[in-house]
């Protein structure tokens, strides 16, 4: 099926690494022209080679989108862009009890301030246009609440409720906001958890594969980073024009297994 992608001009913020990487590449396998951002130059400049690799146009700005100003230079140099995909953020896991002020600052002022503002500066472009697409990103812990993960549980949902708010009117002019709440992932990141754990458990790193195993996943396994790729692609299509103002969980089910 051709998903009426090519050409376009795709934003993507987190871009260099995980689930921001695969989304770049999924969407350059489509015949879209990308815009990749993320702290790190070197990280970016890889993901570029790739789609390189691919035939597909693509540039980046390295950009810290915690900060206020470079998220306006953002804006500013790429204001015409047809899709933005809001992925950049990290929070930190952790009770109550064991996170700081300045984890819940870090937090918010990347991924909740930061998919808000760069929102809000794109979605007046696109309105005046007729037309564009905005996905954020978000994460099961804004659905699935755990006191485990406090910071993300409210940064998270707040993003949910942003999205179906501003999703819920932005289609008056042919624009759409929609999100896709992914639960854990196996990326860098998550693998490094695993190491971690088969290092304190087992005494050797490299066996962090069966860390994995002792986890109830949906399937037996956790998604990839190409499966949340692979949707988002699917749902920026114009194919699918009616959505707009939900945020879709991919989860496997498991936010229902208890």
């Amino acid at each position: 099926m051709d998903l009426q992608l090519n050409g376009k001009h795709v934003l993507v913020t987190g871009a260099s690494k995980g689930i921001g990487r695969a989304i770049a590449l999924a969407f350059s396998a489509e015949g879209a022209k990308l815009t990749l951002a993320a702290r790190s130059q070197d990280g970016l400049q890889a993901v570029i080679d790739e789609i390189a690799s691919l035939g597909a146009e693509a540039d980046f700005i390295v950009a810290d989108l915690s900060t206020e100003a470079d998220r306006e230079k953002l804006i500013a140099a790429r204001p015409d862009i047809d899709i933005l995909v809001n992925n950049a953020g990290a929070i930190k896991a952790g009770p109550a009890t064991a996170v700081t002020m300045q984890d819940w600052r870090d937090g918010f002022e990347l991924k909740v301030w930061g998919y808000i503002h760069l929102t809000l500066g794109f979605l007046p472009k696109m309105r005046a246009r007729g037309a564009g697409t905005i996905i954020n990103i978000i994460g099961m812990g804004g659905r699935a609440t755990r006191p485990s993960y406090v910071i993300g549980a409210a940064g998270n949902a707040a993003l949910i409720g942003f999205t179906q708010a501003m999703g819920a009117t932005s289609p008056d002019d042919q624009v759409r906001v929609f999100g896709i709440n992914p639960s854990p992932t196996l990326t860098d990141r998550m693998v490094t958890r695993f190491r971690g754990e088969a290092e304190r458990e087992l005494g050797d790193a490299e066996r962090w594969e069966e860390m994995v195993g002792k986890v109830d996943f949906p399937f037996g396994r956790p998604k990839s980073a190409e499966e949340v790729a692979s949707l988002t692609v699917m749902l920026a299509s114009p194919r699918v024009h009616y959505l707009s103002g939900t945020v879709v969980d991919m989860d496997g089910g498991g936010q229902w297994r208890g």
